[in-house]
């Protein structure tokens, strides 16, 4: 059974795609469209560059399984799903408290993955959690609303159940790319194609979905498509591979503070002291995480490893060869 690694390369390539998606904020506001068009856009931008490199992907490395196929098309009809609720969320709650119950899924989705996939998280992943949570907090500004949203049962709900399909569509991606070939590409296709069904669905629902967005509102859409959708989440999908997934949820949970540092360079938007103070929590917290080791559980397993290491240089310097 192979030890799982946690190392620079892939936390940093996390850090960087949570980086990369965090910048959405910003160019959803800048385009000015309803959230089914903005998702259904994003989705169907990325997902006509995945569909080319999904071929090259496929005759280089081979055909997938129908599990892989399956467990793709599940996570982004709970990825369409997350988004329709999110936007519920704060509509129900405001956009600070639906921030914060978004981001739940890092609870969800260390339980899940320690239970599933028996990835159990470091000591330090439990000491980071609070004040990553907490930080989270005091970025979203839910503690300074000076009018605050009416929080009823219903929106908490809503906001909870956000979270829950959010974590459910990260643990069915590392799911789908569990044996086999080490596809990316053609998972994120299809992630992205069911995700676009959704939003469309949703959209048509609703009544307001704009299938021929004006310029500038199409270039904001076509950055979104490209940068957080394609590149963003392809580098999340390919650390995702590498790093247990309850790390990969807190690294996740930085978007929020890229989203303000952009807001603040690009818009000039100003933030209190308390949001810049959760800003350095939340880095902190994932920096603790992110180098406290190996898992909680392994010190048991690596000790026989040493010890049948020890024992094979033993025999070895004993062998007359």
């Amino acid at each position: 059974m192979s030890i799982p690694q946690v190392n620079t390369a892939p936390a940093a390539t996390a850090v960087l795609g949570a980086a990369t998606i965090g910048s959405s904020a910003i160019l959803i506001r800048l385009s000015g469209e309803s959230p089914a068009t903005v998702a259904f856009f994003r989705c169907a931008g990325a997902l006509a560059v995945l569909a080319v490199l999904a071929v090259l992907e496929h005759r280089r490395r081979g055909p997938r399984s129908r599990s892989s196929h399956t467990w793709s098309l599940l996570a982004g009809v709970l990825l369409g799903i997350t988004l329709v609720l999110q936007n519920h969320a704060i509509a129900a709650l405001g956009a600070g408290i639906a921030t914060v119950l978004s981001n739940l899924q890092v609870l969800f989705v260390a339980l899940a993955g320690w239970a599933l996939f028996a990835e159990r998280p470091t000591r330090s992943y439990f000491l980071a959690l609070p004040a990553a949570l907490f930080g989270v907090l005091l970025v979203s500004g839910a503690l300074e609303t000076a009018t605050p949203t009416t929080v009823t049962a219903s929106g908490v709900l809503i906001g909870v159940l956000t979270s829950a399909a959010y974590a459910a569509f990260m643990l069915a991606t590392k799911r789908g790319g569990r044996g086999g070939p080490p596809h990316v590409v053609g998972p994120l296709a299809e992630i992205n194609l069911a995700a676009m069904g959704i939003a469309l669905l949703y959209g048509l629902a609703r009544g307001d979905f704009d299938p021929t967005p004006a310029w500038p509102a199409w270039g904001w859409l076509l950055l979104l498509a490209l940068g957080p959708q394609l590149l963003g989440w392809f580098l999340i999908t390919t650390s995702m591979k590498r790093l247990p997934i309850a790390l990969t949820a807190l690294i996740l949970l930085l978007q929020p503070l890229v989203a303000v540092a952009l807001s603040a360079f690009l818009l000039g938007e100003r933030f209190s002291p308390a949001q810049l103070v959760g800003c350095a929590v939340l880095l902190a917290a994932v920096l603790f995480a992110g180098a406290g080791g190996r898992p909680a559980s392994w010190p048991a397993r690596q000790g026989e490893l040493a010890g049948s290491t020890a024992r094979v240089a033993r025999e070895t310097a004993n062998s007359p060869c």
